[in-house]
């Protein structure tokens, strides 16, 4: 088997839930973080604090993603990066 076969499609997860552009958009961003930057992370952050560890917030509160359907708030990419976190195996 390739080796890509082995690696889980992160961008897709979970599985059999329906995603628009900007589902799969937020959860391919969050495949491209580093283990070491994600295992950062705390639970107990204010929106704040997770904003400015994540880096990639526009001033308005939403991250910031090139072609996408909708805006991302805080409050879905908190949802999303967890979730992301399990299935990475991250999740303290």
């Amino acid at each position: 088997m390739p080796v890509q076969d082995t690696i889980p499609d992160y961008e897709h997860m979970p599985a059999g839930v329906p995603m628009d552009e900007t589902d799969v958009s937020v959860r391919a961003y969050l495949s491209r973080l580093a283990d070491d930057h994600l295992a950062q992370y705390e639970l107990t952050w204010t929106d704040d604090q997770v904003m400015d560890w994540d880096g990639n917030f526009r001033l308005d509160g939403n991250l910031m993603l090139v072609c996408v359907e909708r805006d991302v708030d805080i409050k879905e990419f908190r949802h999303v990066l967890e979730d992301h976190l399990r299935f990475r195996g991250i999740w303290r």
